[in-house]
């Protein structure tokens, strides 16, 4: 569980950030969480999309995805879902 602080840091760190996974008609699939999985491997904090015609409420996805990544929540803002875990092998950021 992340402290506000902690929080707060991932938020400006995510700032600068492009989202490189987007979540549309079909929702949340295991491949997409799989990826997702992978990328927060790989990167450690990540954002993602949710396009307008998504039949699921931006939460849910949120909720969803960081039950299936085992990721950690740390914002929601408009359409765009901030995720982090830390990494195990490539460990980039030190939170506070």
């Amino acid at each position: 569980m992340l402290t506000g602080k902690q929080k707060r840091f991932l938020r400006s760190k995510a700032h600068h950030l492009n989202p490189i996974f987007q979540v549309g008609k079909g929702g949340v699939n295991e491949n997409m969480i799989k990826q997702i999985r992978e990328a927060l491997e790989a990167r450690e904090l990540i954002k993602v999309t949710v396009l307008q015609n998504c039949d699921e409420d931006r939460e849910e996805v949120a909720a969803a995805i960081s039950q299936g990544a085992e990721a950690e929540l740390v914002q929601i803002i408009g359409n765009i879902i901030v995720l982090y875990k830390e990494s195990v092998d490539n460990k980039q950021l030190v939170l506070p």
